[in-house]
């Protein structure tokens, strides 16, 4: 775990589609130390079972900023998750069978010694973050 100097960062993911956590979601973790700074790639993980990524690196002393980046596309390709697509009232042939995120990027700031959980709700069609605890 981080120390007290530094922000710590959490995810997990719900596709709220089926109701279920989204495994096997690659997420990846950068962090800069100022709005005008470049992003540093800190490194990644994947969901577990749980939608959780409970390995994600820790961030740097002096972090101001981060970005995680699920790679959501490979999730809905995948054919069990085929069906909760159909269960939307969507034209079947949409975007030519297209995921229409296939990635979902956020950024946010952070202050050194707090925690940030970031849950990502997640469909076919949208998506919505917030900050958990």
């Amino acid at each position: 775990m981080s120390s007290s100097t530094t922000a710590s960062v959490s995810t997990h993911i719900l596709d709220t589609s089926i109701g279920r956590p989204a495994h096997g979601v690659a997420v990846q973790l950068s962090a800069r130390p100022g709005r005008e700074a470049d992003w540093q790639a800190l490194g990644g993980s994947a969901t577990d079972a749980d939608g959780r990524c409970k390995d994600l690196p820790d961030l740097p002393e002096g972090t101001t900023h981060v970005r995680l980046d699920f790679a959501v596309e490979a999730y809905f390709l995948q054919s069990e998750n085929k069906q909760a697509d159909a269960q939307q009232d969507a034209p079947a042939n949409r975007d030519s069978g297209a995921v229409f995120f296939p990635e979902v990027a956020i950024t946010f700031a952070v202050n050194p010694g707090e925690h940030y959980h970031v849950p990502l709700l997640l469909n076919p069609f949208g998506y919505s973050v917030y900050r958990g605890s």
